[in-house]
């Protein structure tokens, strides 16, 4: 049985803790030639993993703006700041981060 190595930081992956993930810095191919085989990371590398971040971006900031806008719209557009929107705001926009986040690492789990 051989042993298999994070592809960034040749750290040996344990069963179950390792991550299957694609673009691994190679540029996609066009036409009919095959994509290039997903890079194995362990924890620490797949979450630092470009793909994955910007992914997890763009979902916080399209739900994140929908959740405070249903949810502190009014506050907002009548100009009546309080204190807790300077914590409830940011909040709102890493829940949808984590989920995302969460969401790709448990699909690429191998």
């Amino acid at each position: 049985m051989s042993s298999q190595y994070c592809e960034r930081c040749k750290q040996p992956l344990r069963p179950g803790r390792s991550f299957a993930l694609q673009g691994g810095g190679s540029p996609r191919t066009r036409g009919g030639a095959a994509p290039p085989a997903p890079d194995l990371r362990c924890l620490k590398c797949a979450l630092r993993h470009r793909g994955l971040l910007r992914r997890s971006l763009m979902v916080s900031l399209v739900v994140g703006t929908i959740l405070t806008l249903l949810n502190q719209g009014d506050t907002l557009l009548a100009a009546r700041w309080n204190n807790a929107l300077y914590w409830q705001i940011p909040l709102t926009y890493c829940v949808p981060f984590l989920v995302a986040t969460y969401g790709a690492l448990t699909n690429t789990r191998k």
